[in-house]
């Protein structure tokens, strides 16, 4: 255990760079669902990944320091070591920056809000509530007396904030209406990102379960918890053909081919999994390939067919 300073390379590392991509394919399904029409909703578009990012930030280390205090990071968790759980950064230290990266994520949407709407109003305040229970849902997920992650709905959370809120808010912010068929990219995405945090709640099973940490995957068990991801990126792909089929394909919607054999190989390995240690490498694999889904809907949509 360290007893010195946390380097910047600790702080990097609980930060989970590797996650952000992830956390920005709501943002670009969502400026893909509005139509990217004027040069102003760039700098809109830019705040709103700003947001995004340090919300993200923000959930990955209450996500260390939660798992740490609970005792589902201990010396049986399968992945990658966490910062408090080793010690290379004490848990006053995260909390700080956990007050520090609130507060960012806060008036980076504040920013936002008031460049999309012009000053405080009905629509200011509603986006306002949504913003005060993201940075609510990302300490609470694992930090806090009650974590709502230990009780298996990390994946609802998921579902809602990466999918349903974040693709169809951003569409709104950018367009200025809402549009129904956003709720088919948002369905999609969300339904990928629950995905991911499954497979990760997959590998880490059984030391959760030791730990009484009840996710959806502790719960489900080994086998109908593959069948449950199996559902989840099949029906993603169903609502996001639903979306190509009313918005209209274009030749570039066909680099979606790529991401959808990804996936198409990832159900196949996690269902012969045989191993949760096994499931470790499929983490980037479906994170970038959510992204890279979300990114050709994103250009597609500014450059045309």
């Amino acid at each position: 255990m360290s007893s010195g300073n946390p380097t910047l390379s600790d702080w990097l590392s609980a930060f989970r760079l590797r996650t952000l991509p992830l956390a920005l394919s709501s943002i670009l399904a969502g400026a893909a669902a509005a139509g990217m029409g004027s040069s102003e909703n760039y700098s809109l578009l830019a705040l709103a990944m700003l947001t995004t990012i340090l919300l993200q930030i923000l959930s990955n280390i209450s996500n260390d320091y939660g798992d740490s205090i609970h005792g589902a990071d201990n010396n049986g968790r399968i992945g990658p070591v966490r910062a408090v759980q080793s010690g290379r950064i004490r848990p006053q230290a995260m909390k700080s920056a956990m007050v520090i990266f609130a507060l960012l994520a806060l008036l980076s949407g504040i920013c936002l809000l008031i460049k999309a709407f012009g000053g405080v109003n009905l629509n200011f305040l509603l986006f306002l509530g949504a913003g005060i229970l993201a940075i609510i849902s990302a300490i609470r997920y694992t930090a806090g007396p009650k974590p709502y992650g230990y009780r298996g709905f990390g994946d609802l959370s998921v579902f809602l904030f990466f999918g349903i809120i974040g693709v169809c808010g951003t569409a709104f912010l950018l367009s200025g209406e809402w549009k129904i068929q956003s709720l088919l990219p948002a369905a999609g995405i969300g339904l990928l990102s629950a995905s991911v945090l499954h497979i990760n709640n997959m590998r880490d099973r059984e030391n959760d379960k030791a730990s009484n940490k009840i996710t959806l995957a502790v719960r489900l068990g080994a086998k109908q918890s593959k069948m449950y991801h199996i559902c989840l990126v099949l029906s993603a792909w169903m609502t996001l053909i639903a979306f190509l089929s009313l918005h209209g394909f274009g030749t570039g919607h066909l680099f979606l081919v790529i991401p959808l054999l990804v996936q198409l190989g990832n159900l196949s390995r996690v269902w012969n999994a045989h191993k949760d240690a096994s499931l470790d490498k499929e983490l980037p694999k479906m994170a970038l390939s959510t992204f890279s889904i979300s990114l050709t809907l994103f250009l597609v949509d500014v450059f045309g067919n």
